[in-house]
């Protein structure tokens, strides 16, 4: 415990040395329309948020109202399609997309808010893991999207960690950390996972190529 607790000290340093305290943190709004939710969930893995998910994520909000229900993605899908609704055509992220809501409505879960009571049980998160394609990610990505205090391990946060001079790649290690950096920041986890979102993504976008480093208790960027 000691050891973790020094690694979510670095991490923290290296978010004060960045700025994490001098902006307000994003507020990230719970998600209220369950087709979002899924698309959003079931897309953002591997590919580019802000060019390939959040347009496919908006269309839908615009374009779907009637699908801010299970029922009313599986009554729409039944007559566009999947492939439609998600403007995505490759099979395996259509097959997870469907499974998914499968799993939802076989439980009886309608509602964004129905599923943020859900994803509270534990033996109902086993019972989402269990679902083909589904990992502690996307369980703790759906925590996030419903409001719940979580944080989902992506290479933003691997790679914020490891620059923090922190040596971790099993998940759950890297979860800890993260997650305990933000108690000692004062910080919701899902407010600091955003805000590390934000603060990578700015500087990925300014270069493709860029590395952090921590030289002599200070932080440079390199790009």
């Amino acid at each position: 415990m000691s050891e973790l607790l020094g690694h979510a000290r670095l991490v923290a340093d290296f978010a004060v040395s960045n700025g994490a305290l001098e902006f307000p943190t994003p507020n990230r709004q719970p998600v209220r329309h369950m087709g979002a939710l899924l698309a959003d969930s079931v897309l953002q893995a591997g590919l580019n948020y802000r060019s390939v998910v959040r347009p496919r994520v908006e269309r839908i909000y615009a374009l779907y109202p009637s699908a801010h229900t299970t029922s009313g993605i599986l009554k729409l899908i039944d007559t566009i399609g999947t492939s439609e609704f998600l403007m995505w055509g490759h099979n395996v992220k259509i097959a997870r997309f469907e499974r998914l809501l499968n799993f939802l409505h076989s439980k009886d879960i309608d509602t964004t808010a129905v599923l943020r009571s859900y994803l509270l049980n534990d033996e109902f998160c086993d019972d989402l893991l269990n679902v083909n394609g589904v990992g502690p990610k996307t369980v703790d990505y759906l925590s996030c999207l419903v409001g719940l205090d979580s944080v989902a391990v992506d290479r933003h946060v691997k790679l914020f960690v490891k620059n923090a001079g922190v040596e971790a790649s099993d998940y759950d290690t890297v979860k800890i950390i993260f997650s305990y950096a933000a108690d000692l920041l004062n910080i919701p986890r899902r407010a600091f996972d955003a805000w590390v979102w934000e603060f990578i993504s700015q500087r990925s976008s300014a270069s493709e190529q860029f590395s952090l480093f921590h030289r002599s208790g200070a932080t440079a960027l390199v790009g």
